[in-house]
């Protein structure tokens, strides 16, 4: 798919005809933005926008990191372009970076689970992350030319809905260059999980909550 601010008509269609048909429930999308230092702030926005416009389920509301500090606050928020998708609820689902390329697969997935409100996991799956009592942090480092990223992507996510105790962020290392080299991000998708378990490809559902669960276990040694 190419975008220059807005979304081809052919896909939009397409994409306006799955919304109406899958969209159960609303979903508010809230941007945050800076338009003085971000290069993509302008480009999120409008992508969000228009999607927001093809489906009445969607609402959108965009905020200034620096303008509308307690909303920032509110959700964690601490870098821009920024998405935080709420249904219900606010699940801990985070998105840092424009859901361009491949990475619109992530924000088209999310829209949908948290429509929904059902994180389409396993039972099994499910009641391991319920039983989750502590902090569990997940992190998918992603590029928008990465085509296996938006499964771990929306994976991770999905896990965030089953427990409040768990949150995730998708970062695109592309656009937060100094973050992936914090966290050595020489492939991707890379995961890391509560700054002690790492890996780099695409699991399994079950592989994905060993994971999380040997973090946990790492983090009371």
């Amino acid at each position: 798919m190419k975008l220059s601010g807005l979304i081809p008509e052919e896909r939009k269609q397409l994409i306006q005809t799955e919304l109406n048909a899958k969209l159960t429930n609303k979903v508010k999308v809230i941007v945050f933005t800076q338009e003085n230092e971000c290069a993509m702030c302008r480009e999120t926005r409008e992508l969000v926008g228009e999607v927001g416009r093809l489906s009445d389920k969607i609402d959108v509301a965009v905020y200034d990191l620096q303008k509308d500090i307690e909303q920032a606050t509110l959700y964690g928020v601490d870098k821009v372009p920024a998405i935080v998708l709420l249904g219900e609820k606010d699940y801990g689902m985070r998105y840092y970076g424009l859901p361009f390329g491949y990475e619109f697969q992530t924000f088209f997935d999310d829209l949908l689970s948290v429509s929904g409100r059902n994180s389409g996991l396993s039972d099994e799956t499910k009641a391991k992350l319920r039983a989750v009592d502590k902090p569990v942090h997940i992190q998918v480092f992603v590029t928008l030319t990465c085509p296996y990223c938006p499964i771990i992507a929306s994976l991770s996510h999905r896990f965030a809905m089953e427990n409040s105790l768990i949150s995730s962020e998708v970062v695109d290392v592309n656009e937060f260059v100094q973050i992936g080299i914090k966290y050595n991000v020489l492939g991707v998708p890379k995961t890391v999980i509560n700054e002690t378990v790492e890996f780099v490809g695409v699991v399994s559902e079950n592989v994905l909550c060993d994971h999380v669960l040997e973090a946990l276990k790492t983090g009371d040694k």
